[in-house]
């Protein structure tokens, strides 16, 4: 199956991210250390690439290493508009929510969608809503 997934790098926070978002959308984790990958550009127990698979939202995350920027999001969302039932939606908002900020609360809006916007606790903005 081809679709896009998006690929974070993160500031040393990575394992973190990867049991939080599993918490969030479930599925199953892959992660690999830069000592597996035989790479000396990051701490040895550093996540040099990590995965979040079968489940409905799938993502990949590392560490940045040393010459690379880590996560700085502006301008964009992560959409997650529709993609599972009002309540499902409700659920993740809520959890990504935690310990994030909620830049403009899930709400019904003039034209009958719902929606709202957060940026999590990683730094990552998302748009979550559903119809009626």
């Amino acid at each position: 199956m081809t679709a896009l997934v998006p690929y974070l790098l993160l500031p040393g926070t990575a394992a973190e991210a990867l049991a939080f978002y599993r918490s969030v959308f479930g599925g199953e984790t892959v992660a690999h250390t830069y000592a597996e990958f035989g790479r000396a550009d990051g701490p040895a127990d550093a996540i040099a690439h990590g995965m979040l698979l079968n489940g409905p939202v799938e993502l990949g995350l590392s560490d940045a290493a040393a010459d690379e920027d880590a996560l700085h999001m502006n301008g964009l969302f992560f959409s997650l508009l529709g993609t599972a039932d009002p309540e499902t939606l409700t659920h993740w908002f809520a959890r990504l929510g935690d310990g994030g900020r909620v830049l403009d609360p899930l709400q019904e809006r003039p034209w009958g969608a719902h929606d709202g916007t957060l940026v999590d606790r990683f730094g990552v903005r998302w748009l979550i809503g559903y119809e009626g």
